[in-house]
């Protein structure tokens, strides 16, 4: 009989043992994820996650060629980015093929023609046309918030298009997130940003 209570007490501790351990542990609670801006005023400013940029559908953008600021539509569906190019004639320079187009000056009638080393030729197809265009990409350097890069454009004629630049995956990819739904979650820097007209 005392063989019985003392496997009897036995098995009440196991139990009371299995019961403890089984018990929900506390966790601290997860800290929410931070997202910093810059502070620094004499650069652009932008918020960033994991190391990249965030951005919404519209953006200020800088085009270092032109010196001018634009408002940028940024675009997932858009495998690689595009400018507002008119009047693009292609030539022959030192062996290699180049391009020259015409960039317009935001707010103004007036355009800025530009020379740039041909990197590769794009097939496009349009919905409305039955052959495709093949279209001229050139390396453009640019600045997005206190992002700069330098990144592959396509020459297209976007007159009839509100923004005269499209920022697609090709910049997206490495550098940048889209918060949808947000617009001009960026500023340029202030040297970049004073005396620009934009558009």
């Amino acid at each position: 009989e005392k063989m019985m209570e003392k496997q009897q007490d036995s098995t009440d501790s196991i139990i009371d043992a299995i019961k403890t351990q089984v018990e929900k542990p506390s966790c601290p609670p997860i800290p929410a994820q931070k997202v910093c801006p810059t502070v620094d005023t004499s650069k652009g400013q932008a918020a960033h996650l994991k190391g990249k940029l965030i951005v919404g559908q519209v953006e200020k953008i800088y085009l270092a060629a032109t010196e001018q600021v634009y408002t940028a539509r940024i675009d997932s569906g858009a495998e690689t980015s595009s400018v507002d190019a008119r009047n693009i004639t292609r030539f022959e320079r030192d062996g290699s093929n180049w391009v020259r187009f015409d960039v317009p000056v935001p707010g103004s009638d007036t355009l800025v023609t530009l020379e740039k080393e041909i990197v590769r030729r794009v097939k496009v197809t349009q919905a409305a046309a039955d052959d495709p265009e093949r279209r001229v990409v050139v390396e453009l350097q640019f600045a997005i918030g206190d992002h700069q890069q330098v990144a592959e454009f396509t020459l297209t004629d976007r007159n009839d298009l509100e923004n005269k630049v499209l920022i697609g995956r090709n910049v997206l990819r490495d550098v940048m997130l889209i918060d949808v739904g947000r617009e001009f979650t960026t500023k340029l820097p202030e040297a970049i940003a004073k005396n620009r007209n934009d558009s």
